[in-house]
């Protein structure tokens, strides 16, 4: 199921804030999917755009502004966000306002104590993704101890942890300014499909809460028990495509950036928040 958003296409973004574009490529001028579909409706909508690698990101040789797009994978973007002084966001996998729609218990703990609890016999199976925006590891579901032998990170991360359920189908639904801009399946079986009533309850409950961002991507399934579940809630930057098409997808990543480029910086920040700022980049 695919469900794409039918409105023409328009100036980049509410505010029209975005001038020009900086796109990452891996090298020779070749564009990930995402990169390639922000490119493409650029380039229809008449926005000048330029490709860069990731060390110039690292070298800080790009003029950025706040009218400038940056499209990219995370170190990408955070590498511009904190040239421009602009605070990382802080991630939030599971919001607060959507925890009745998880059906599974999920909870934090270190890499260590995690393994140290199967060598215990404390679990039969859990999984275990990494809780932080660097995704230092690929999440799993862990069935024995031999199972963290093979990935090389910290003991003293810190992971979420979730009782292990059985998903018989998984979809993105991708949103800009508290619209559902496309619904695409990725995983399971195709014919199971969502209760879109729940998902808009969702994004309605998100503004409410002030969890929500202009631009998003979140990700539900259908459990086997039949119900609709949340599975995770993605940031609207450096956040993977499937079927959606390049306007709607472009729509997303240019209102969530126009976002966060209307945010106050951090040398404006009272030092309480630039201290709680610091701690979240480096923590």
């Amino acid at each position: 199921m695919t469900r794409r958003g039918c409105c023409a296409r328009s100036a980049i973004g509410p505010g029209r804030v975005i001038k020009r574009a900086f796109i990452e490529e891996s090298g020779g001028g070749r564009l990930r999917h995402e990169s390639a579909l922000v490119a493409a409706e650029l380039a229809e909508r008449g926005v000048e755009f330029q490709t860069f690698t990731i060390k110039k990101i690292r070298r800080r040789q790009l003029p950025l502004d706040r009218q400038t797009l940056v499209v990219g994978d995370m170190d990408c973007t955070f590498g511009a966000l904190k040239q421009l002084g602009i605070p990382i966001p802080p991630n939030n996998d599971y919001p607060k306002a959507l925890e009745h729609l998880l059906h599974r218990r999920i909870w934090t703990s270190s890499f260590g104590q995690v393994e140290q609890s199967f060598t215990c016999g404390a679990h039969s199976a859990v999984f275990v993704k990494p809780s932080g925006r660097k995704k230092c590891f690929t999440g799993l579901v862990a069935q024995s101890e031999p199972d963290f032998y093979r990935i090389q990170v910290s003991r003293n991360e810190t992971v979420f942890c979730s009782e292990v359920v059985s998903w018989r189908s998984e979809y993105r639904v991708y949103v800009a300014n508290s619209k559902i801009l496309a619904i695409d399946f990725y995983q399971g079986d195709r014919d199971v499909e969502l209760d879109e009533d729940i998902v808009a309850q969702a994004v309605a409950a998100l503004d409410a809460s002030g969890e929500s961002h202009a631009g998003y991507a979140i990700d539900f399934g259908v459990l086997s028990s039949g119900r609709t579940a949340l599975v995770e809630m993605n940031d609207g930057f450096s956040v993977g495509a499937y079927d959606i098409d390049q306007k709607n997808y472009t729509d997303m990543v240019v209102a969530r950036w126009e976002e966060l480029m209307a945010s106050e910086p951090l040398e404006d920040r009272p030092d309480d928040q630039r201290e709680a700022d610091n701690e979240h980049k480096t923590g």
